[in-house]
């Protein structure tokens, strides 16, 4: 069965030191298991695809948000990480499979299952298990290679809807 970890993403305003407070992730241990299981899955033969989430560059955008901003520093993928293919693909909404494309390259490729990694867990990570979910894709959650800046109160909503999707965490 052919596997593909979707590294959801670890871009540069979520994790380097000129983020905005309310990412308070820890950098420095998310970014190592993240890139301990881009290597072994890279080196098990499993495709490695890593997800930018961008938000259009318009003024209210960046007021707004003011993060993941396209063409901006911050909206790159994380200098830390480990880039070990070619397969980077944009998303404007949380699920990843959103983009048309990522989804023919897992067709195309014969992926069979999804393992997510990444942020938010119960952001984006979420959103992607779920619309996998509603694809008939099976995913799963890499529970060592994610974090979360959410309260236990969507935390637990989270899960509750990734137990109700038949999502699990490995």
């Amino acid at each position: 069965m052919k596997t593909a970890l979707i590294v959801i993403d670890m871009q540069n305003d979520y994790l380097y030191d000129k983020r905005k407070p309310q990412f308070a992730y820890n950098t420095a241990e998310l970014v190592t298991a993240v890139n301990s299981l881009i290597h072994s899955y890279h080196d098990s033969g499993s495709d490695v695809i890593y997800i930018r989430h961008i938000i259009q560059n318009l003024p209210t955008n960046r007021l707004l948000f003011g993060y993941s901003i396209a063409g901006t520093e911050g909206a790159e993928l994380y200098s830390g990480l480990d880039i070990v293919s070619e397969y980077c693909f944009d998303k404007l909404v949380g699920d990843a499979l959103s983009n048309k494309k990522l989804r023919e390259l897992i067709a195309r490729n014969g992926c069979e299952e999804l393992h997510l990694c990444g942020l938010d867990e119960f952001g984006c990570v979420t959103s992607t298990a779920l619309g996998a979910a509603k694809r008939g894709i099976k995913a799963f959650i890499v529970r060592s290679g994610i974090a979360t800046v959410f309260p236990e109160k969507k935390q637990a909503k989270g899960r509750a809807k990734l137990e109700k999707a038949g999502v699990r965490y490995i």
